[in-house]
């Protein structure tokens, strides 16, 4: 078990990974015994994604859209180009993923994450899943990337390129955090 206080510097390694766009890709069915639906949102208010933002990325020190103003992040959120996709499981979100389009060519997954009650289900692939096939509807994207960092879910980076993403950079990076963070060695907090 790591811990570490709030106000600590932490260092950690951001990872960007990229796949040349699919095609062709089927919609992924949920795991056994899952009962799960993707549910894209329209017009979503800021507060709606920090709720996704904060359920998902606490455990994780998701902590730098808090560092933005306001009007940033609902310029992000209201883009045209930036979906946001729950997924609902038992009535509510317990996870979600957005795609970014705004640059020609790329789609972008920006966010992607489960909340901690749905971890361990195999729901992580199905999302990851999910993400690259509303990706490809999007035909003028030529890739897809993402990235995840070593304070996100330990078996995330490998995910993603189980999946069919590589790495194409790295960087070390650093951060003060806000809040005490604390993970076992499974990646729980």
């Amino acid at each position: 078990m790591s811990h570490m206080a709030a106000g600590s510097t932490v260092e950690y390694t951001v990872t960007w990974l990229e796949m040349e766009a699919p095609l062709d890709v089927s919609e992924p069915i949920p795991p056994d015994g899952e009962s799960v639906r993707l549910l894209g949102a329209e017009n979503a208010p800021v507060w709606y994604f920090f709720c996704l933002y904060d359920g998902v990325g606490r455990d994780y020190a998701w902590e730098d859209m808090h560092d933005e103003n306001e009007e940033k992040v609902a310029a992000f959120v209201t883009h045209p180009e930036v979906r946001i996709y729950s997924m609902i499981r038992e009535g509510w979100p317990q996870g979600f993923f957005m795609l970014d389009s705004r640059v020609p060519g790329v789609c972008d997954i920006s966010y992607l994450g489960l909340a901690r009650t749905a971890i361990g289900r195999g729901l992580g692939t199905w999302l990851l899943k999910s993400a690259i096939y509303m990706a490809s509807r999007f035909r003028c994207a030529k890739k897809v990337t993402v990235n995840t960092c070593t304070l996100d879910h330990p078996a995330a980076k490998a995910m993603y390129i189980k999946n069919g993403f590589a790495e194409v950079r790295e960087r070390v990076k650093t951060r003060v955090l806000r809040r005490d963070y604390k993970r076992d060695s499974c990646g729980r907090n």
